[in-house]
């Protein structure tokens, strides 16, 4: 669903043209078959003047001309303002040049029409809950939405809709109830969003200090689907209750599930806030032991990852220990001299050459770095959209995947 509204967005005039032609097709034949008091011959001119406004309209939507479409379908609907879709196509328009108000205006205009079918009229609601939500009136968009599925309760991409909203507004209590909802009316599965959903539940919980009431929520993230993010919260959790050996086997099983993440993961149950000073300080005596645990980490597997190397070397430098990053990452590049991700390795191998003072090393491997390097990439990018960011994202601001996000090395 979240690929086809993608596709949608990036092909809006090729399919406002489908539209358009059909739906005018449509409305010629209820016309023709429509018992009126205009004679044939007006009503043949009509349709032949719409034809030519139609035909225009549709030609300038081609070659993205989408002020002068706006004055072609302003023309049919002074022809004829009983024609409803010329309202809602220079409605869709206006909405696609950032006219918002506008759009708003005709759609609420139709719904207070007393001569259309209540199926047009639940059409112009839902239309007019996208316009809020497009302008950014989020609470009038929500308010509209629910009007819609008080109408009909099933309509699916309605409910979405209100889900992307609320998580939007990281109201994760609402996002849950709809993502509960959709996933009884919808075809798709949503374990894994309800429990990235879960998890912000449990994460807000954590950083209250209640910590009974946050482990519950994550079990229940659990039952619903074992994500990265509930299996990181579980290790901070766990560092919070106090087995060490429990931390330990946690923490291994992730990295070597994923150790892409492994940045992230030491980010993460860093990046804690506890009020109770006692409670703070027993949690940050045991992440100092993980953090040592994993500095001595030895596994031939796990060290063959760059990003568990660049790990490394980030934490003994965040502890002054330059000259053990260095040894570490010498060592590694030695041994690894055609691995692809190691641009991102010999960046820090000359920076740790600047800490430590070596210059004719630094210019050196510059000058040999210089030979090979020919691009510059983000750390991050979405595999559904392909968007591309430097900041971490579990959810994806663009397209709204969750748990899209891969890891690039930073050039």
């Amino acid at each position: 669903m979240e690929q086809f509204l993608i596709w949608g967005q990036e092909n809006v005039l090729d399919i406002m043209v489908v539209i358009l032609t059909l739906a005018f097709i449509v409305y010629f034949f209820l016309d023709k078959a429509d018992s009126t008091r205009l004679t044939k011959r007006y009503k043949s001119s009509i349709f032949e003047t719409q034809s030519k406004i139609f035909l225009n309209a549709t030609q300038y939507l081609l070659k993205g001309d989408k002020d002068l479409a706006i004055k072609e379908f302003l023309n049919a609907i002074n022809i004829n303002r009983e024609t409803v879709e010329a309202y809602f196509a220079l409605a869709t328009l206006f909405r696609s040049n950032g006219e918002i108000e506008k759009s708003i205006g005709i759609h609420r205009s139709l719904i207070a029409r007393d001569d259309i079918s209540e199926n047009i009229r639940l059409n112009a609601l839902k239309e007019l809950a996208i316009d809020f939500e497009k302008g950014g009136f989020l609470d009038k968009a929500l308010e509209t939405y629910k009007d819609v599925l008080k109408i009909n309760h099933d309509q699916v991409e309605v409910i979405e809709s209100i889900c992307h909203i609320y998580e939007r507004m990281n109201d994760w209590d609402q996002a849950y109830h709809y993502r509960m909802a959709l996933s009884k009316v919808g075809h798709q599965d949503q374990s894994q969003t309800i429990s990235h959903i879960l998890v912000e539940k449990s994460k807000n919980l954590f950083d209250r200090g209640d910590f009974k009431k946050g482990l519950e929520e994550l079990e229940n993230a659990f039952r619903f689907s074992p994500s990265i993010s509930a299996k990181i919260l579980q290790l901070k959790y766990s560092i919070l209750q106090g087995n060490l050996d429990e931390i330990k086997m946690l923490f291994f099983e992730l990295l070597k599930e994923h150790p892409m993440f492994a940045s992230f993961v030491l980010l993460s149950i860093k990046d804690v806030e506890i009020k109770d000073k006692e409670t703070k300080e027993k949690y940050e005596g045991r992440l100092s032991l993980l953090l040592d645990y994993f500095l001595k980490l030895d596994d031939d597997a796990l060290l063959s990852f760059p990003s568990i190397i660049l790990t490394k070397i980030r934490l003994f430098k965040d502890m002054g220990q330059s000259q053990k990053a260095y040894e570490l990452l010498t060592s590694w590049l030695q041994s690894h001299p055609q691995n692809p991700s190691s641009e991102a390795l010999k960046i820090e191998h000359i920076k740790l050459l600047i800490d430590l003072k070596r210059k004719d090393e630094v210019l050196k491997e510059t000058k040999s770095f210089l030979k090979d390097i020919y691009h510059d990439l983000t750390r991050h990018f979405c595999e559904q959209c392909g968007y591309n960011s430097n900041e971490l994202f579990w959810r994806c601001p663009q397209c709204h995947a969750w748990e899209s996000i891969q890891f690039r090395m930073k050039i």
